[in-house]
């Protein structure tokens, strides 16, 4: 099994002496697997950084083994945020739910391409941080693997006006009107997660918590909680910088709606 092709970085192991383990998001082949020799040296380190958009070359003489990889530099990510924190936990995050979420070697092509979009929007966007970009992301993946949220109309009444919430049990839209005497147990649902949604929020703390708040529930429940395994680390230190930045009172409120 040999192909050349473009891939996002989105893990590298140490292994060995000076080798790596380095996970691969590509178009075609999807997540992939392969060891780079020297991977952790100093002299190729810098390009198998999570969130790099490299050419990829693999090698394996049988399709199920562990083959050899190399690449050259496309995009760096990385080391182009290292004077913008929100923008660097945002490509971390990614890099590492895409890790843990995609099956081996199942191509997701749409996600793919969406995917490199989203972290070029991440590099290239400064003000205000494409935080909400990032959220649809996450919506993404969940969509992608099963899980799409259903956010078109209300679940009690049908109505496509006021959406306001998501149960929790169904993923799906419930409107003001049809929220009733459950309204304490749905989830709050910001106007960009909508699909008629505008940007309104876009530099807002509070609505990013919402949206991270909604999404980091269904990754939670069904593609972390079904393997047994926590979210990554570096997801929740996203959604926990995100809150930081939240006043006081906006956090005290959305706690009490969930």
């Amino acid at each position: 099994m040999n192909f050349e092709c473009a891939a996002i970085v989105l893990s590298a192991r140490r292994y060995g002496e000076g080798g790596a383990v380095v996970h691969l998001f590509t178009e075609e082949y999807g997540r992939i697997a392969g060891l780079v020799r020297g991977g952790s040296s100093r002299r190729q380190a810098a390009l198998w950084q999570p969130g790099n958009l490299i050419l990829a070359r693999y090698t394996a003489r049988l399709a199920d083994q562990l083959g050899q990889l190399g690449g050259e530099m496309v995009q760096e990510t990385a080391v182009r945020l290292l004077d913008r924190p929100l923008q660097l936990a945002l490509v971390q995050s990614a890099a590492e739910l895409a890790d843990a979420a995609l099956p081996d070697r199942e191509p997701h092509p749409d996600f793919f391409l969406r995917t490199v979009r989203d972290l070029t929007a991440f590099c290239v966007l400064s003000d205000p941080a494409p935080v909400i970009d990032y959220i649809r992301w996450e919506a993404a993946l969940l969509a992608t693997l099963g899980y799409g949220l259903t956010l078109d109309c209300c679940a009690v009444t049908g109505d496509r006006e006021n959406l306001r919430y998501v149960s929790p049990r169904t993923g799906r839209a419930v409107s003001e009107s049809g929220a009733g005497q459950w309204i304490d147990r749905l989830l709050p649902l910001p106007d960009y997660l909508r699909p008629d949604g505008n940007d309104d929020g876009a530099d807002n703390p509070a609505l990013w918590a919402q949206g991270l708040s909604l999404t980091g529930y269904f990754l939670s429940r069904h593609l972390f909680g079904t393997r047994h395994r926590p979210v990554p680390a570096s997801r929740e230190r996203l959604e926990a910088r995100i809150r930081a930045m939240c006043p006081v009172s906006a956090i005290s409120h959305e706690d009490s709606a969930l």
